[in-house]
């Protein structure tokens, strides 16, 4: 054991003092926060495609003024950044046509067309931007409340009744917890704090973990091991890189918890977390963060410390990195199916599995707090795997990091396991 802390402790060392540790420690927040308020500034502006002036330019031509006035009065009512709306009615085909020249000029940012016929109304719009949704979804809407409004009135309601019943209705959604309590809930908020822990669990582990392979290579290629080898064993080297290097990420993430509980008491972090964006994160959270953080860390470096000691140069070990990415890009895959179903078949398997137990668990605790036997069960079948891929792993150790001059084949792999 005293080797095994001493190996541990010169890599913690190593790598706390490196100007790396101390990048990453104050660069990777300022930078995802940096990342995140340009995707909220991003969304927020993708409402509407603008013109030049600042301004959506629309012509809404139509063989009936009266509903080519009312989607106008609809769009100008809407949310939108104060639109340019000209009314082009009564509409032959060739007004329209006339149009889509004043679109190709850039004169006009889009065309909306509304037609009835035969009882039957159609609408199309014609832009330059095949991809924007937002104010095709937008313009949907207006059309559907101005043929709604159009028939309210031929029933005999008034204007001021009219406005009443199209008027939308602000939903609030709350949430049942686990002691019955009914609490106040924003499904954004909750899918950007899961995303966020999501997020750093996996950056973090994968990071870690391929900071002890690369550390194994360095030292198998400069001898270093050859030395070390003559005062401690190689599963004594091993452990000891896996609880140095794991000692440096909880060290980091101390640093970023101490440093966020000071932000979210400040002035700033009230302004931008008010209203609907409020994130509260719970006290089992915040216990299980680390335990995850470091259960994904020792699976991921476990595996890749073995094989990086059959590498003989770090071009080699990229070869492993879509191995390594792969959980992760299951798991983000799976992001929105578990966010929304929580309880899904998919996403209580993805919780359990152990390469994608840390994030999928993270995600669905922001939706929902699971099963405390579910989180047992996660913790405990990482334990498991862990274990399991020490074995592998040590035993690909104690042989890979004395073989030089070249890269191990399949063949030769299954060698080192049976002579470990």
């Amino acid at each position: 054991m005293r080797n095994i802390f001493l190996i541990a402790r010169r890599e913690y060392l190593e790598q706390v003092r490196s100007r790396g540790f101390r990048l990453s420690t104050v660069g990777l927040p300022v930078l995802f926060l940096l990342l995140a308020s340009f995707s909220h500034y991003t969304t927020q502006k993708a409402g509407v495609t603008k013109g030049v002036d600042g301004s959506l330019r629309l012509a809404v031509a139509s063989a009936d003024p009266a509903l080519a006035s009312a989607v106008r009065d609809r769009l100008l009512a809407g949310k939108a950044p104060h639109p340019q709306v000209e009314v082009i009615a009564p509409a032959a085909q060739e007004a329209i046509a006339a149009q889509l020249n004043r679109l190709r000029s850039g004169e006009i940012d889009g065309v909306l067309a509304v037609d009835r016929a035969g009882g039957k109304t159609t609408a199309s719009y014609t832009s330059n931007n095949a991809g924007d949704m937002m104010t095709g979804n937008w313009l949907t809407n207006a059309v559907e409340e101005a043929l709604v409004a159009e028939r309210l009135t031929q029933a005999g309601v008034s204007q001021t009744e009219t406005a009443a019943l199209l008027k939308s209705v602000k939903l609030e959604t709350r949430q049942l917890g686990k002691d019955g309590s009914v609490v106040k809930s924003n499904a954004m908020a909750s899918f950007w704090k899961g995303y966020v822990m999501a997020i750093l669990l996996a950056v973090t582990t994968m990071v870690y973990g391929m900071n002890v392979a690369r550390s194994t290579i360095q030292e198998k290629t400069s001898r270093i091991f050859e030395v070390m080898l003559a005062i401690a064993r190689p599963d004594e080297l091993l452990a000891g890189k896996l609880l140095g290097v794991g000692a440096v990420g909880l060290t980091q993430m101390l640093i970023w918890g101490v440093a966020g509980a000071a932000l979210a008491g400040s002035p700033i972090a009230a302004a931008v977390l008010s209203g609907q964006m409020q994130i509260h994160f719970s006290l089992l959270e915040g216990i299980l963060f680390p335990i995850y953080f470091l259960l994904g860390y020792l699976l991921n470096s476990a595996l890749f410390s073995g094989l990086a000691a059959s590498c003989e140069t770090e071009q080699e070990l990229q070869s492993f990195m879509p191995l390594a990415g792969a959980p992760m890009w299951l798991s983000f895959a799976m992001m929105l199916l578990v966010v929304s179903h929580p309880n899904s078949m998919w996403a209580v398997v993805g919780s359990l599995f152990p390469p994608t137990a840390p994030i999928i668990m993270f995600l669905r605790m922001a939706a929902m707090q699971p099963p405390l036997w579910q989180i047992g069960l996660s913790v405990a079948l990482l334990v498991a795997s862990i274990w399991l891929t020490l074995q592998f792993s040590a035993r690909l150790y104690r042989v890979g990091i004395l073989m030089y001059g070249k890269r191990a084949t399949l063949p030769e792999l299954v060698r080192w396991l049976r002579a470990g």
